[in-house]
């Protein structure tokens, strides 16, 4: 039997939100072995049929969750993860775990204690790119892409300051935008610092929200936008190539970098003025309160406010590159 799940499949269920399950050991083996992605299309699991008298492994990991399920007469053991975040990488670890158990012949307990030791350094260790990082620089490429229709690819590029560690992501000719990007139901952002949302003195500070779900086939990953978005400038502002380069870089993304989850628009995107957003001014604090903070990170919720009336005109045209 092939115990490797198709990630391209999974993700599917994923983002259309249906449950299924996925056999791996052929009918009548012991012990029974599917790969389920659960109720709601949220999570993934791996579901490993017991004896009369086997018990799950412990689950040494803070990641890892191992219960037990009784479903018609039968007991089987369920392995989840306790991170959304690492969904891509459990799927892995899942498919490893099954081929040890219904390939090789191992228990349970074994297979999960093999994997556990093989896949340690990787477990411990973030990926290169994490989630948020992954999306919020979806959200920003598509903004350079939008942005680049309107002023032109070498200004656009020049403006994309974020990756500089600069106040906003973008500082175009007349105004700035700071871009942010969720995966979740609800447009819930991070803001970093306490100035993050505070317009330069004379300069209007524009705010794009934008919500992703996992797009399965059709959708876009982090390495799909980043190669569309080079090849543009290649073709038409090469001057600014080398400049995009060191931003990609210094965003964390390098050529062949791993990354297969894919992404498309929950919604439309939604332009605000940053003035009207909720936010911690740091006129509210004490002098000598602000003098002792060094830093702050909070989360606002911009989920039913109404756009702008009259919307930055460079953002009309926007989509994943």
């Amino acid at each position: 039997m092939n115990t490797n799940v198709p990630w391209g499949q999974v993700e599917e269920y994923l983002g259309s939100g249906q449950a299924t399950a996925f056999p791996l050991s052929r009918s009548g083996d012991h012990p029974q072995v599917s790969y389920v992605v659960e109720h709601g299309g949220r999570d993934i699991a791996l579901h490993v049929g017991l004896g009369s008298r086997e018990r799950p492994p412990q689950a040494a990991l803070p990641t890892i969750r191992i219960d037990q399920l009784a479903d018609r007469g039968s007991r089987f053991a369920r392995i989840r993860t306790t991170q959304s975040s690492l969904i891509r990488d459990f799927h892995d670890f899942l498919c490893a775990v099954a081929d040890r158990i219904v390939a090789h012949g191992r228990t349970l307990e074994q297979a999960y204690a093999e994997t556990v030791r093989a896949w340690s350094a990787l477990l411990n260790k973030p990926r290169a790119l994490n989630l948020e990082k992954r999306l919020g620089l979806i959200g920003e490429l598509a903004a350079l892409r939008s942005l680049a229709g309107e002023y032109g690819w070498t200004t656009a590029v020049e403006a994309w300051t974020g990756p500089d560690g600069e106040e906003h992501d973008f500082g175009l000719p007349e105004c700035d935008l700071e871009v942010k990007t969720t995966s979740s139901e609800q447009r819930r952002h991070t803001i970093h610092g306490l100035t993050q949302l505070d317009p330069a003195p004379g300069r209007p500070l524009w705010f794009a929200s934008l919500q992703l779900t996992r797009g399965g086939a059709g959708g876009r990953t982090f390495g799909d936008c980043a190669e569309a978005i080079r090849h543009e400038v290649a073709e038409h502002a090469p001057a600014a190539l080398t400049t995009l380069d060191r931003r990609l870089t210094a965003s964390g993304w390098s050529e062949g970098c791993a990354d297969d989850e894919r992404w498309t628009p929950r919604a439309p995107l939604l332009v605000l003025d940053a003035t009207t957003l909720p936010r911690i001014n740091l006129s509210v604090l004490p002098t000598e309160t602000r003098e002792r903070i060094s830093s702050v990170q909070y989360t606002i919720d911009v989920t039913n406010l109404q756009p702008s009336p009259q919307p930055l005109p460079a953002l009309a045209d926007f989509r994943l590159p």
